[in-house]
C-alpha cells in the first residue's frame, strides 16, 4: 500500500465566521438592483464582453473620424487611381526605421489595361503621427487639420488601397461608419416608440384597440420586406437634400421594424396588467399613461434593451442592401453601402479587391451586435441561472 499524507488544519473550526463570510455574499446579492445582478450575469459571458467594448469603441470612433482619417473625405488622388493597400514596414535593410511606407510607382500594363503598382523599397518613407495634414471641417463646421496618422512628407499612405477616383477607402470607411452606425441607433429609436406606445395601447386597453393593432401588424408583417423597402426607398424626390434622404430611408426602416416590438409588447402587458401591483395603481386612480410607462414597461425593460441589440444590426443591414442596390443613400453621402455599391462591376472587384473591404466591419459590427443580444438574453432570462 502506498504511504498517504494527509494535511490537517490545526486551527480551531469557526462556523460563526464561515456563516458570516457565506452571508456577506448573499447580503451583496440581496441588496444588489435588477440592473446590476444583469450586469452581474452579463459579465459571464466573455465574448458579448468583448463585442460591447468592440461596439463602445466603434461609436466612441464616429465621434472623431474626422481625426482618425488619413485624408479628407473627397481627397482625391488622380495618379494613384486603385492603387492597392500599402504595406506598413517597422525595418528598413535590417534597422529599425518605425512605422514607414514605401512610395508606389504606377505602371499600366498594356495587355489587361491594369493599372499596376510596386514599391520602390529603396526609399522608406516614415508615418507622421499627431501631425497636421489635409484641411477638413470638424462635424462640418470647424476648421481644423489634426490627423492621428498623416501620410509621409511627399509620399502616400493607402492603408486599404484607393478606389476608381483615387479616394484613400480607409478614409472613406471611417467616414462611413458615422452614418452606418447611427442609422441603426436612430432607427431603433423610432421603432421602439412606435412599437412601445402601439403594443402598450393595445396590451393594455384590449378590445378594438388590439383588434385594430394586430391586423395592422399582420398585414405589415406578411408584406415581404425587400420589395417593400424597394417600393418605399424609390418613392423619395431625387431631389431631396442628403440630409432628408438620410432621414428618409431612417424612417422607412423604423417604419416596418415596430409590428415585430409592438407584438412582444402586446403580449408582455395582457400577462401583466392583472397583476395585483397594476390593480392596485388603478385603484388608487393612476392614469393608464402612467400605469403603463411606470408600472408596467419597467418589468420587462431589460428584454427590450435585449430586443434592441438585435434590431440594430438587422437595420444596418436594410440599410447596406438598399444602398448597395442603388436606392438608399446616395453620394455625397458615404456609408458602407455606398461603398459597396461601388463594387458591382465583377470586372473591377475581380483586379482590384480592396473594393470589397467596406463589408469587413458590416460583418464584424452585425457579429458583435449578435453576440451582445445573445449575451443580454441569457443575462435577462431568470431561468438560466
Amino acid at each position: 500500500m502506498s504511504d498517504t499524507t494527509h494535511f490537517v488544519s490545526r486551527e480551531p473550526f469557526d462556523p460563526e465566521a464561515t456563516i458570516a463570510a457565506g452571508s456577506v455574499v448573499s447580503e451583496r446579492y440581496a441588496k444588489a438592483s435588477q440592473a446590476r445582478l444583469i450586469w452581474w450575469r452579463f459579465l459571464r459571458h466573455k465574448v458579448a464582453v468583448v463585442c460591447l467594448v468592440f461596439l463602445a469603441l466603434s461609436y466612441a470612433s464616429i465621434l472623431i473620424v474626422e481625426f482618425l482619417s488619413p485624408y479628407e473625405l473627397q481627397s482625391r488622388h488622380t495618379d494613384y487611381i486603385f492603387a492597392p493597400p500599402q504595406a506598413v514596414h517597422l525595418f528598413h535593410d535590417g534597422e529599425f526605421v518605425g512605422p514607414f511606407v514605401y512610395p508606389l510607382d504606377y505602371s499600366l500594363n498594356m495587355e489587361t489595361l491594369k493599372r499596376e503598382y510596386a514599391e520602390d523599397t529603396s526609399r522608406p518613407l516614415p508615418l507622421r503621427f499627431f501631425c497636421s495634414g489635409e484641411p477638413y471641417r470638424f462635424w462640418g463646421m470647424i476648421p481644423a487639420d489634426k490627423h492621428l496618422v498623416c501620410p509621409p512628407e511627399g509620399g502616400t499612405f493607402f492603408l486599404l488601397g484607393t478606389d476608381r477616383l483615387g479616394r484613400d477607402m480607409l478614409s472613406r470607411i471611417t467616414y462611413g461608419a458615422r452614418i452606418s452606425l447611427t442609422i441603426g441607433l436612430v432607427g431603433v429609436t423610432l421603432s421602439f416608440i412606435l412599437g412601445i406606445t402601439i403594443g402598450g395601447l393595445a396590451g393594455y386597453f384590449g378590445g378594438w384597440i388590439d383588434a385594430t393593432v394586430q391586423r395592422t401588424t399582420e398585414i405589415l408583417r406578411s408584406i415581404p420586406e425587400l420589395p417593400l423597402w424597394l417600393a418605399l426607398s424609390a418613392a423619395l424626390p431625387v431631389t431631396w437634400s442628403p440630409l432628408l434622404i438620410y432621414f428618409g430611408i431612417t424612417l422607412i426602416l423604423a417604419l416596418l421594424d415596430w409590428p415585430g416590438l409592438a407584438r412582444a409588447v402586446r403580449s408582455k402587458l395582457f400577462a401583466l396588467r392583472e397583476e395585483d401591483f397594476v390593480v392596485a395603481a388603478e385603484m388608487l386612480g393612476a392614469r393608464p399613461r402612467r400605469i403603463i410607462f411606470r408600472h408596467l414597461l419597467p418589468n420587462f425593460m431589460s428584454h427590450l434593451i435585449a430586443s434592441a441589440s438585435l434590431s440594430i444590426p438587422t437595420m444596418i443591414l436594410a440599410e447596406t442592401a438598399l444602398s448597395f442596390l442603388g436606392l438608399g443613400l446616395r453620394p455625397p453621402i458615404t456609408s458602407w453601402g455606398v461603398l459597396l455599391s461601388e463594387a458591382q462591376n465583377i470586372e473591377a472587384v475581380a483586379l482590384y479587391p480592396w473594393l470589397l473591404l467596406p463589408m469587413v466591419p458590416v460583418v464584424l459590427v452585425v457579429l458583435a451586435f449578435s453576440f451582445v443580444g445573445d449575451g443580454l438574453r441569457d443575462a435577462v432570462d431568470p431561468y438560466q441561472h
